[in-house]
């Protein structure tokens, strides 16, 4: 936290967990220690990478207001995940009842006599969270794959190089898994379409049966008239 005169920072750090063709949010907390109305502005040293919601505003008297600090998405990742991208916080007691509106350039222009706060905020790339990976082959037991963690909390460059590289290749599993989500969704199909021809065959062998016990029932009533004419023929040969 930075502790000035007028205003208190939160962060000092801004911390984006850096991901390729991904846009990434992190806010600043500014909080008002005085009984005044403290007008601030942002500057950045790479105004078309960063979008500052909002750039200039008021913070009242003994209040907070918060900054939303947005990257643009990025298409490579910097060499060893470093940053040199900096802001700059400038704060300057205006009038009571003061709006945005009233905010002007020459407020902040220190040669006019006026009494300027600056805040440097300096920009970090963290990795973002990974899911577990199994333990390589060699490992000692009970040793994490990560790499080495440096005094200061912060991993070498090694590691962001690993990350870096790992973010480039995404893209290929992505494909791979889009590859693998046409061929379930073909072989259901296929699958679907043999379901459909098992029930159309059931269908018309359950047709083929019917009209066989039909076939069958007439070639037995013709038996017994034949069986019934040859009975009256012979009766009438007696007569005669």
């Amino acid at each position: 936290m930075s502790s000035g005169e007028l205003l208190n920072i939160e962060p000092l750090e801004l911390k984006f967990p850096f991901e390729l063709k991904k846009q990434i949010s992190c806010s600043l907390q500014l909080s008002n220690k005085t009984d005044a109305y403290v007008a601030f502005k942002v500057k950045t040293t790479n105004p078309k990478k960063y979008c500052v919601r909002p750039n200039t505003g008021i913070v009242m008297p003994r209040s907070t207001c918060d900054v939303m600090v947005t990257m643009q998405a990025q298409k490579e990742a910097p060499p060893d995940m470093q940053c040199k991208d900096k802001f700059l916080l400038q704060s300057v007691k205006t009038v009571d009842g003061a709006s945005p509106k009233d905010i002007t350039p020459e407020m902040f222009n220190k040669e006019s006599g006026h009494v300027v706060e600056e805040s440097k905020l300096r920009v970090v790339y963290v990795s973002p969270p990974q899911p577990p990976s199994p333990v390589p082959e060699g490992s000692e037991e009970g040793s994490s794959p990560r790499g080495s963690v440096s005094e200061n909390g912060n991993s070498n460059g090694s590691d962001f190089t690993q990350v870096a590289r790992g973010f480039t290749e995404r893209p290929e599993a992505q494909d791979k898994l889009a590859e693998a989500r046409a061929l379930i969704s073909r072989l259901t199909e296929e699958k679907n379409n043999a379901i459909e021809q098992n029930s159309k065959l059931r269908q018309e062998l359950d047709l083929l049966k019917r009209e066989g016990n039909k076939s069958r029932g007439v070639s037995y009533v013709i038996v017994v008239l034949i069986g019934l004419l040859g009975i009256i023929m012979g009766c009438l040969l007696k007569k005669t």
